[in-house]
């Protein structure tokens, strides 16, 4: 599974996941677990909710961020800018 970032026309961009990376001939892109980019719900979707298939005219862009995992890094990685 991939997390992306999914900027839809006149909404505000969300988080979910996919399976694969959307593929640019398909008309539709299925989106599993949407939430918004603070981790709450969306309001425009039901309680409920886990999966949603958008139309691709619908959206604007997707980022593709990393691949989800069940395991947690065994290290935390920073990034550190040093203004000396």
């Amino acid at each position: 599974m991939h997390r992306v970032v999914a900027h839809v026309l006149n909404d505000d961009p969300f988080v979910a996941e996919v399976d694969k990376p959307p593929d640019p001939q398909h008309q539709s892109v299925l989106l599993r677990n949407p939430r918004r980019l603070d981790g709450e719900r969306l309001t425009t979707t039901a309680s409920r909710v886990t999966t949603v298939l958008y139309p691709c005219h619908r959206i604007t862009y997707i980022e593709l961020l990393n691949e989800v995992s069940d395991q947690r890094p065994s290290q935390l990685v920073t990034v550190v800018r040093d203004e000396h």
